[in-house]
């Protein structure tokens, strides 16, 4: 599914909607308009930036919801349980940014060598997600871009966001997914 700007506007605000009724003890949701438009089922990610700098972010990489669920969900997860910020305060909602990442469905890397990755990842383009017996991480495609990373130090840093040894997209038997994302920022 293609989103529009218009359609971005839409599900940021849903978003920041989402977040606000959660200090008026509101549950949110939808309009039936909204429900009808984004009914699709959707990976997103919501990230909440404060001064520049990242203070939540939660989502789904895989469409496990329709869209406008997975909005409302992942903004009330990136502002109240991110377990590596404390939780969003009502004061602070003011002064958060939002961006918003739909996601394509992941789709499985398949190489011989693990050299391969390097030639099949597009930074810029690309997000990651590393899989293994051990854990997983995902990493979003703007987030290589941010830290000027080439597809080896995406891979590695990938590795480090789900907690294990930083080579070890090297091993085969972990698998490795890529995606893209329709990014919206709020102005």
């Amino acid at each position: 599914m293609q989103l529009t700007e218009k359609d971005g506007k839409e599900i940021i605000a849903l978003a920041r909607k989402s977040i606000s009724d959660c200090f008026k003890n509101r549950n949110s949701e939808a309009s039936s308009e909204l429900k009808k438009k984004f009914s699709e089922k959707q990976g997103v990610f919501v990230t909440l930036n404060k001064n520049g700098e990242l203070r939540g972010c939660i989502g789904f990489p895989e469409p496990v919801l329709p869209l406008h669920k997975a909005v409302i969900e992942a903004a009330k997860s990136a502002a109240f349980s991110d377990p590596r910020f404390p939780i969003l305060s009502e004061n602070e909602l003011s002064q958060i940014t939002i961006e918003l990442s739909v996601l394509t469905v992941p789709e499985l890397i398949k190489v011989n060598t693990a050299k391969d990755y390097l030639k099949k990842i597009t930074v810029g383009e690309d997000g990651l997600i590393i899989k293994s017996g051990f854990g997983s991480g995902l990493l979003l495609p703007q987030v290589a871009v941010e830290w000027g990373w080439n597809a080896e130090e995406f891979l590695m840093n990938t590795c480090r966001k789900a907690c294990l040894n930083k080579d070890c997209w090297k091993d085969l038997s972990n698998r490795i997914y890529k995606f893209q994302a329709q990014i919206f920022k709020e102005d």
